[in-house]
């Protein structure tokens, strides 16, 4: 994808709502009908099995969530993930266009620390973000 990455500005106000507010924890993106912009498909509190099953089987999504976990000491911490889902069964044109605009997020998103690709739900498992999070 040569263009640069855009995106729309209900996506800026949802990333913005989940980053200021503690009412949604998880914004799920996806390239709109508009080349290179990426909208909103999911904005909403899910649980960690809700954000699995949000995620379409044969698409590549990006996906920010805020993951709340317990620390060892039993501290309570929450840290926010930037997710590239790209299955499978998403094809190279979409695996480039979701790669280009998952850097894009990482400079938007500077505050979000943990990056991961996930190419199957087993790699969202929520012992293993927790792992990543730290």
């Amino acid at each position: 994808m040569n263009s640069p990455i855009g995106l729309s500005e209900g996506c800026r106000d949802a990333l913005h709502h989940l980053r200021e507010t503690r009412e949604i924890n998880t914004v799920i993106l996806r390239f709109a009908d508009t080349p290179g912009v990426l909208v909103v498909e999911v904005e909403g509190n899910l649980t960690h099995e809700e954000l699995v099953a949000a995620l379409p089987a044969g698409q590549a999504r990006l996906v920010v969530h805020e993951l709340s976990f317990a620390t060892p000491e039993g501290a309570r911490r929450r840290e926010q993930l930037l997710v590239l889902w790209m299955p499978a069964d998403a094809g190279a044109q979409e695996e480039e266009a979701y790669t280009a605009g998952y850097n894009a997020l990482k400079e938007y998103l500077p505050d979000v620390h943990v990056h991961l690709t996930a190419r199957r739900a087993g790699q969202l498992e929520y012992r293993r973000l927790v792992a990543l999070a730290g």
